[in-house]
């Protein structure tokens, strides 16, 4: 889409930036990434905003804006976070660091409900995420709200230029949807934004960018690489779409996959080589090793498959990135490597034979991307799987056996969910492996087997969830058929951490 009166975001590294991109677009508006030290190259904007970040201020290699620049476009700005504390010190008012971190729920109190805060409760609850505070004002400066202890927690700067200390971005700010509205309702003939228009462009530039070179998909039959394969195919390129039977999926999994893709029309080629990977994957414990010899092993299937490929396809969504934060101008932290971001593919991208139509939407954007392609309620519907399937449900060394007990767990959870109704209710759901043996008692004789996690989640795009309260009779019902039907477990335990601190997987 053309950038003009757009929403121009400027990532300084929070691992929630993409999320405000989301958010303006739920909202009606196009917004795009940006990095702050190319705030000369971002169009024509209609507004700005300036992200959150991990770093403090006072840092001798802070990011940086150039603000004659930001305020020669003569657009509303906005600041979160770090992106407010930069901006007091543009305006000539002082910051000052702490080693006290400000993390989670707070609350706001607007001084007036008026502007950004029109609208907004009296007491509203925000996501906090800071260790630098504001501690001096600009003469130009007036405090527009605070938190419980009367701190300055939004600022506003002359008629046009905003910050707020929490993250609007995020559910647990409450209102922050509304706070975000209120902002953009500043500016006047922002582009509006629909997924229709996005497939278009996203259909275009892969026609673009592939041209009449031969493409290889990699595709696992979760919503990601099916929303992808649909894509390509739509868009008439030369495409292979390979599904690799990596020994590492669920119960029944492969065969689901083939009869999907037959449904939709989408050919596709089956390869097993659950030997090789349990091969390379030996006696390896290190969940970052285990990643990379996944992810690269791909690669190594995919070739032998198709021979040298010109263009490599995968489903990778913002989350892989953020989280891998694999681009060498990334300034957010590294959470774990994803399978699509080993350094392979990072080669891969350097020499422009990666194609990665999705990286800057979530997994609800890619779902509803995929009902405007006209693919299935059911096949969309399917709760995530991580490419590298059940390697990250594994603790410690993967085994066949570890892994058929796997399946066999998280089989009995599935089922149960979907006969009592919660299949739909959750976002993402399975049973793990706790590779520690305990004492228990079986048929009346000692028992020294594994322990089996249950998790249950509700989340919007994976950058925080929180686990869901299933009834305990269907908790119950679960343990008692595990218990009673899967050798090698004696012991059933629910996952009862939220994203943040804990992730989603266990790996």
């Amino acid at each position: 889409m053309e950038e003009i009166n757009h929403v121009a975001v400027l990532d300084f590294g929070s691992q929630y930036t993409q999320l405000i991109v989301r958010r303006v677009r739920e909202l009606g508006f196009f917004a795009k990434l940006y990095s702050p030290e190319n705030v000369a190259d971002i169009g024509q904007p209609g507004a700005i905003i300036l992200s959150g970040g991990p770093r403090s201020t006072s840092d001798p290699d802070a990011p940086d804006i150039d603000f004659e620049t930001l305020q020669g476009y003569g657009v509303p700005v906005l600041g979160v976070c770090y992106g407010m504390q930069i901006l007091n010190i543009k305006f000539g008012g002082a910051v000052k660091a702490s080693d006290r971190r400000e993390y989670g729920p707070a609350t706001m109190h607007p001084v007036a409900h008026e502007g950004l805060y029109e609208g907004v409760t009296a007491a509203s609850q925000v996501w906090m995420s800071h260790s630098d505070t504001v501690s001096e004002l600009p003469e130009n400066a007036k405090v527009i709200a605070t938190n419980s202890h009367g701190t300055p927690v939004s600022i506003q700067w002359g008629d046009r230029f905003y910050g707020i200390q929490f993250h609007p971005e995020v559910t647990h700010s409450h209102e922050g949807n509304r706070v975000l509205g209120n902002f953009l309702m500043q500016a006047s003939n922002l582009q509006k934004f629909s997924i229709d228009e996005f497939r278009r462009e996203i259909i275009s530039g892969i026609r673009e960018k592939v041209g009449d070179r031969q493409v290889v998909c990699g595709v696992s039959g979760g919503v990601d690489s099916t929303v992808l394969a649909v894509l390509l195919h739509e868009a008439g390129v030369n495409m292979r779409a390979i599904f690799v039977d990596h020994g590492l999926l669920r119960k029944g999994e492969a065969e689901e996959v083939v009869n999907n893709f037959h449904r939709m029309g989408v050919p596709i080629e089956k390869v097993d080589v659950t030997e090789r990977y349990m091969t390379a994957l030996a006696g390896e414990g290190d969940p970052e090793k285990k990643r990379i010899i996944i992810g690269n092993l791909f690669l190594d299937v995919f070739w032998d498959v198709v021979g040298n490929a010109e263009l490599l396809a995968q489903g990778t969504l913002y989350p892989d990135v953020i989280e891998s934060a694999s681009n060498d101008n990334s300034k957010a932290s590294k959470i774990k490597t994803h399978h699509n971001r080993v350094d392979r593919v990072i080669e891969l991208q350097a020499q422009g034979k990666v194609l990665e139509p999705l990286a800057e939407l979530f997994k609800d954007e890619v779902r509803e991307l995929g009902h405007s392609l006209g693919i299935a309620k059911d096949i969309l519907d399917r709760h995530p799987f991580p490419g590298p399937g059940l390697a990250v449900r594994c603790p410690g060394e993967i085994t066949l056996e570890r892994l058929d007990v796997i399946r066999e767990c998280d089989a009995i959870f599935i089922n149960a969910l979907k006969e009592h109704g919660w299949y739909d209710k959750v976002w993402q759901a399975y049973a793990g492996l706790i590779p520690v043996k305990t004492v228990g008692v079986k048929g009346d004789e000692r028992s020294y087997e594994w322990a089996t996690n249950l998790r249950a989640v509700v989340s919007e795009d994976a950058m925080t969830a929180d686990w869901v309260e299933l009834p305990t009779s269907l908790l119950r019902e679960v343990s008692n058929k595990i218990l009673n039907e899967v050798s090698g477990i004696n012991r059933v335990l629910y996952d009862i951490s939220t994203k943040p601190p804990a992730s989603i997987e266990w790996e």
